[in-house]
């Protein structure tokens, strides 16, 4: 597994991303990405709130042996209340992917983003972004390609610290050995198109996976060409892949 997060490349302020990696006994996890919204410092504050009452909750799920579904549901209600307690005005999208053995779920609040890619690139799971445009994608209205470029797609419907929050559950989806779990905040998904995600993961070690993505989202950031994406933002994702033979996962 890899998890990586960076500031914008535009800004000197600290990050407004959070990552988490939650150990769920032996062989399962929740894989967390959250991107603050409010300005600095208050986005950062609401992300790492988050994911810390997230965590916390889970930790405290796990103890009682409650179904991971359940434990999951109520971490992101009780995320939910605690950013909104902060009373500051922030708020953060929330994306949270659970692997228990060979089971993969997603969990979806604002546009950061969850995909499950095959060795062969067919792509398995992928969350639809809470905004005007993910759902004009979704619905078959808006070409992903131009969504990119949409004047509408920094919108976003949906937080962590609304009082009518609303939680996206995905269907389970069987992971079959070699396929690759991304999680990832917009700063990916504004700046790099779906097929050349799949085709960066679908092939080559996990670790240079990662690497690819990474360089490739740091380019398009650094200047645009051939009228290709370029938003700079923070950047933050994880990079899990189901190994060939059962065991713990790390």
């Amino acid at each position: 597994m890899v998890a990586y997060t960076r500031q914008s490349p535009d800004k000197e302020a600290e990050n407004e991303d959070t990552v988490g990696i939650i150990p769920w006994g032996p062989e399962a996890a929740v894989l967390v990405v959250a991107d603050g919204a409010g300005g600095l410092p208050a986005g950062k504050k609401a992300s790492l709130t988050a994911v810390t009452a997230l965590s916390n909750s889970l930790q405290l799920a796990l103890e009682k042996t409650t179904l991971m579904r359940t434990a999951v549901l109520n971490g992101i209600e009780a995320a939910n209340n605690v950013v909104r307690e902060l009373a500051n005005g922030s708020a953060t999208t929330l994306t949270v992917v659970t692997i228990e053995g060979r089971l993969v779920r997603s969990y979806q609040i604002g546009d950061s983003e969850a995909m499950v890619v095959g060795q062969r690139g067919r792509i398995k799971l992928r969350t639809t972004a809470h905004s005007p445009t993910g759902f004009a994608v979704e619905a078959g209205f808006l070409d992903q390609r131009d969504a990119l470029h949409h004047e509408e797609r920094h919108l976003v419907s949906n937080f962590i610290g609304m009082s009518d929050m609303s939680i996206d559950v995905g269907a389970a989806v069987e992971l079959a050995p070699r396929d690759t779990v991304i999680v990832a905040s917009d700063g990916l998904t504004d700046n790099v198109h779906v097929d050349e995600i799949v085709e960066l993961v679908r092939k080559g070690s996990l670790e240079k996976a990662a690497d690819g993505i990474i360089a490739k989202a740091e380019q398009r950031m650094a200047n645009t060409a051939n009228g290709q994406p370029s938003k700079p933002d923070d950047l933050s994702l994880i990079v899990f892949r189901k190994p060939k033979k059962p065991g713990r996962i790390k």
